[in-house]
């Protein structure tokens, strides 16, 4: 096994991005395919299809759809449904496509546990806000959660690529908030 410098930063670059892949689906996957395109990310031998003009004109395209979609409050509910299993195999995907030098049967177990499973915990909790926000808005908030998450999308895209230490502490904080608001509502759903 290669734990050298860039293996690592290949493994922290994968979870960055599919944290962000927890916010939007399709943003780190462009950002992704832009990096690769412009050679500031290489990617595994397999994947490097994924930096093909093809896949930067399909994947942007996706990208605005999905950003667009998201604004209309009956829509959002319904792509949610969807959403949390495409987020599992797009995270496994941003992981597989990004770690390099290691054996295939780490890599896959690495994409599916670390990327798939950061995207599905980030999507899990996004949809039960945005549920929250429809039942007790009747969905007037949901296009500024919507900015919020697509936001946090592109930072977290940003970061994992250009600067990936960072971008991984800020996934860490991610989960402490995601953990402090699942123990406040288990509190105050055992008070009554």
């Amino acid at each position: 096994m290669d734990f050298s410098p860039e293996t690592i930063f290949s493994v922290i670059i994968g979870i960055g991005l599919a944290a962000s892949v927890g916010f939007r689906i399709f943003v780190p996957l462009f950002a992704l395919s832009l990096a690769s395109y412009f050679g500031i990310i290489p990617l595994n031998e397999s994947w490097e299809w994924v930096g093909s003009s093809t896949a930067i004109i399909i994947l942007g395209i996706a990208t605005i759809v999905e950003i667009l979609a998201y604004f209309i409050p009956w829509l959002d509910n319904l792509l949610d449904t969807i959403a949390i299993p495409l987020a599992a195999v797009a995270g496994t995907a941003v992981m597989v496509a990004t770690v390099s030098n290691l054996d295939p049967t780490i890599t896959w177990a690495l994409a599916i546990i670390a990327g798939g499973g950061t995207a599905t915990a980030i999507k899990g909790s996004t949809s039960t806000t945005r549920l929250a926000s429809t039942a007790s808005t009747a969905g007037i908030a949901n296009p500024i959660i919507s900015t919020v998450e697509t936001g946090t999308s592109i930072v977290m895209s940003v970061l994992a690529i250009f600067i990936p230490i960072l971008a991984i502490i800020l996934v860490v904080f991610i989960f402490w908030i995601l953990i402090k608001v699942f123990k406040l509502f288990r509190t105050s759903k055992s008070k009554k």
